[in-house]
């Protein structure tokens, strides 16, 4: 549904913090989205976390899901395109399986609130349908500034 050339221009994350590869699902009714993120054996984290044993890092596993409700709510024109997306908050958070090279994350991210320039979803990361991590996420939005 979404590639990479449209994540590049909706997000202002790049390599080596762009967490998101491919949107398959926008669900304008639900405010809901569902995308993908490649695990490559190269991703710059895994050379220091764990040498000998790499595990993706479950704040990486987080950044991923709030990229992903970021893209919805850009794809949904809920929010103008160029407005900075802030953490408010990460609840509930749970870790139940470590993702490692090779896995693919499917990234389920739906709305459950919102209120001007706040928002809050829930999110869960899954590979081959087991869950990896869940968190209920808030955020705010602001306007961009302008690069220095």
């Amino acid at each position: 549904m979404m590639g990479p050339d449209e994540i590049l221009r909706l997000l202002p994350h790049r390599f080596p913090m762009l967490m998101v590869d491919r949107v398959l699902e926008l669900d304008p009714q639900a405010v809901s989205i569902v995308a993908q993120k490649n695990v490559s054996h190269n991703e710059p984290f895994f050379a220091g976390h764990f040498p000998g044993r790499p595990i993706m890092p479950g704040v990486l596993i987080i950044e991923a899901l709030a990229q992903t409700g970021l893209l919805c709510l850009f794809a949904l024109g809920k929010v103008e395109v160029g407005m900075d997306f802030f953490f408010g908050g990460v609840e509930r958070a749970r870790f139940r399986r470590a993702v490692l090279p090779g896995d693919q994350i499917r990234l389920e991210v739906k709305l459950i609130q919102s209120r001007g320039n706040f928002w809050k979803m829930e999110g869960a990361a899954l590979i081959e349908g087991e869950t990896a991590a869940d968190a209920v996420l808030t955020a705010v939005t602001v306007p961009r500034l302008a690069a220095p």
